[in-house]
């Protein structure tokens, strides 16, 4: 068993800004905290503009998954330490869970509903991906206990 904090970013679909949010988080917090996402209602899929514009800054999240918030609630799951909601669909549709868990909200806007060219569109993944980039070097420490 880990003593890592884990914490989960939690999104309608888990397939951008969650997966986005679960490998910057892996790569900032190294050892120190266990990255995880899921979804209230997961798509089932990570977003090719989501893995586009993580391998664009040398991250690769081509092998997360899209996966149910479900997984991680008992008996079955073992509950994180923090759940961080990414949006606001996410943050009304989270279940309770047992014990300790913390619960932040960080809403970003949702770059799959971008619309324009192909480069406007990854322009708005790179936009939403750099606001959680920034928003968890500001925060880092608001996770850790």
């Amino acid at each position: 068993m880990s003593d890592r904090i884990r914490v989960l970013f939690l999104c309608t679909g888990n397939s951008c800004r969650s997966q986005m949010a679960e490998g910057l988080l892996r790569e900032l917090a190294g050892d120190r905290i266990e990255a995880l996402s899921a979804g209230s209602n997961p798509a089932g899929y990570v977003h090719a503009g989501a893995i586009a514009a993580m391998r664009d800054i040398g991250i690769d999240i081509s092998e997360q998954r899209s996966k149910s918030i479900k997984e991680f609630l008992p008996p079955e799951g073992t509950p994180p330490d923090v759940i961080i909601s990414v949006c606001s669909g996410a943050e009304k549709d989270c279940p309770t869970f047992p014990g300790a868990t913390r619960r932040i909200h960080w809403p970003f806007d949702d770059p799959a509903h971008a619309t324009g060219t192909e480069e406007q569109k990854a322009a708005v993944f790179h936009q939403v991906r750099d606001e959680i980039q920034r928003t968890l070097n500001d925060r880092l420490d608001e996770l850790l206990p």
